[in-house]
């Protein structure tokens, strides 16, 4: 059980003495979401008010020009634990001694015709009208196991079970469309056709709170198996997971299949220009806290206290709901994309060919040469489609975690301290950690969620060198028969510093095991050597 306190100073803030009933108002808002202490001192100021303006605590009347902030003393603090509906009570909790930085102002804030007068900014378990919709993460059936509600519409506001918002990244330009009224503040998608053209589940490893942590198994289905709820309570919910048919179109792949590496067979390399049948899986991410903890070997209110911190404490309800233990980040997602019979991909007596590949912005799609990711993604797009023709059947699976999870902004300043200063195998991690501070934040931990989703117990052959995939696929229990390194052809030369570094670090490799006498020889091009 998760529990957290909150107290609030003895003192009560300066609220003004003037004779502003919009004043009034607010100070009426902020006495609501306060606990007992400092009500007294409160109330003295607001009989002030009262006998100033002539109102009412009823009356009803908002500043035209002016505003009145209204600065909370409430501060919160963790004390190892975390509010929840059990230790929701009348009485104030007590104090502890790590503090959360003060509740920010309260304000009247312009767009009220859209979001209301009353900006809250954190609700609390047991609060007056708060009642989340039950969730229980890891039951089987979907209606058993419920929706997964995170909107801050009307109807879904005091409802939802889910902290943070749909959409991942791209919440923000949601908002901004809103902002400019582009986008009514309270729209609901009609989902109307919109639903999966191929069945993806149930699978066992659906079931429980420990296999998938990170993504909701049931978010491809959501709008349509949670319709009569959604209808019946007002409530917006949405999908996170939308599954599509397409074709793929590549270079490399045409080339391999005028040279004859590749046979059209018109189901998967359908015609001489190397068009490919592909089944797209998009993902956005659902973290079930304590399993995601759990897989970090961390407790869950660490995880949380980080998430609030680190994302300037944009979500503070990771601090005062305890209760709500779904958190939708807001980061990049991924793409499964399946090549052959998705049935297949899950039965053990087929042959499976999987890549996992982590986001390159600058290789995999504007084909810069200091690294090996877009030859390694396009090596294991072929194989995989090789696979499906022989009859299994074969994923690639692409994750958003561009630079290493450590941004672009971060991996092009590597870049120029390498080229500045000499571009060794010997020193590739060292150049990273100077300026991150990290080698890696890609945490594959996390990865295996989406192979559990598409109910895959082994994989015949793993197309990738990494050893901290495999490890992360094995510890969840999932089989590697063989794993393939890239090809030596298909390794640009400026690469070898990464590839040559990474095998010294743990990658696999069937070729040269690489010496730390090795790394001080591997050089890549320095931007004297080209006029640019």
């Amino acid at each position: 059980m998760v529990e957290a306190t909150k107290t609030v100073s003895g003192s009560v803030p300066d609220l003004g003495t003037g004779s502003d009933p919009g004043a009034l108002n607010n100070v009426i808002d902020l006495v609501s979401q306060l606990s007992e202490d400092g009500l007294a001192q409160l109330q003295k100021k607001i009989e002030l008010l009262k006998s100033r303006s002539g109102g009412t605590a009823g009356s009803s009347s908002s500043p035209s020009s002016s505003t009145t902030n209204i600065k909370s003393s409430t501060s919160t603090t963790v004390a190892g634990t975390l509010p929840t509906d059990a230790a929701a009570s009348g009485t104030p909790p007590t104090a502890s001694s790590t503090p959360i930085p003060p509740t920010p102002s309260i304000t009247t804030l312009d767009g009220s015709e859209k979001w209301g007068s009353k900006v809250i900014i954190t609700t609390y378990p047991g609060q007056q009208g708060v009642k989340s919709v039950p969730i229980k993460w890891g039951a089987k059936d979907p209606l058993e196991r419920g929706p997964v509600i995170v909107s801050r519409t009307t109807g879904s506001l005091k409802r939802r079970n889910a902290i943070g918002a749909y959409s991942g990244s791209y919440s923000i330009y949601h908002a901004l469309a809103v902002a400019i009224n582009d986008l009514p503040v309270d729209h609901k998608p009609d989902f109307t056709n919109a639903q999966p053209p191929v069945d993806i589940g149930p699978f066992p490893q659906w079931e429980g709170v420990d296999r998938i942590v990170s993504m909701d198994p049931f978010g491809h289905i959501a709008p349509w198996v949670y319709s009569d709820l959604a209808a019946k309570e007002n409530l917006d919910i949405r999908p996170t997971i939308a599954v599509t048919k397409a074709h793929m179109q590549l270079a490399e792949i045409r080339d391999e299949v005028k040279s004859g590496k590749l046979k059209v067979d018109g189901k998967i390399v359908l015609n001489e220009q190397g068009d490919l049948a592909v089944t797209k899986v998009a993902v956005e991410p659902v973290w079930y806290l304590p399993g995601v903890a759990k897989r970090f070997g961390i407790d869950e209110l660490t995880l949380r206290r980080a998430l609030f911190e680190d994302t300037g404490g944009s979500y503070p309800e990771l601090i005062t709901r305890g209760d709500i233990k779904i958190f939708l980040p807001p980061i990049g997602g991924l793409t499964a994309y399946i090549f052959g019979d998705p049935a297949k991909v899950s039965d053990p007596n087929s042959k499976l060919a999987l890549r996992i590949h982590d986001e390159c912005n600058g290789s995999d799609v504007f084909g810069s040469d200091i690294c090996t990711c877009r030859p390694y993604l396009l090596f294991g797009i072929s194989e995989a489609v090789k696979e499906a023709q022989n009859g299994g059947s074969g994923v690639v699976i692409y994750f958003r975690k561009e630079g290493r999870a450590l941004g672009e902004v971060t991996k092009y300043l590597v870049y120029n301290a390498r080229k500045r200063g000499g571009d060794n195998a010997a020193e590739y991690f060292k150049r990273t950690e100077n300026i991150a501070g990290v080698k890696d934040m890609r945490f594959q931990v996390l990865m295996p969620d989406i192979l559990h989703f598409l109910g895959i117990t082994k994989i015949d052959r793993m197309l990738s060198m990494s050893n901290m995939k495999h490890d992360a696929i094995v510890e969840q229990g999932i089989k590697i028969i063989e794993r393939v390194p890239i090809p030596d052809e298909l390794i640009p030369p400026d690469s070898r510093v990464e590839i040559d570094a990474k095998i010294f670090s743990g990658y696999f490799t069937t070729g040269k095991i690489v010496t730390a006498e090795d790394l001080q020889q591997v050089k890549g091009r320095q931007w004297e050597d080209i006029d640019h």
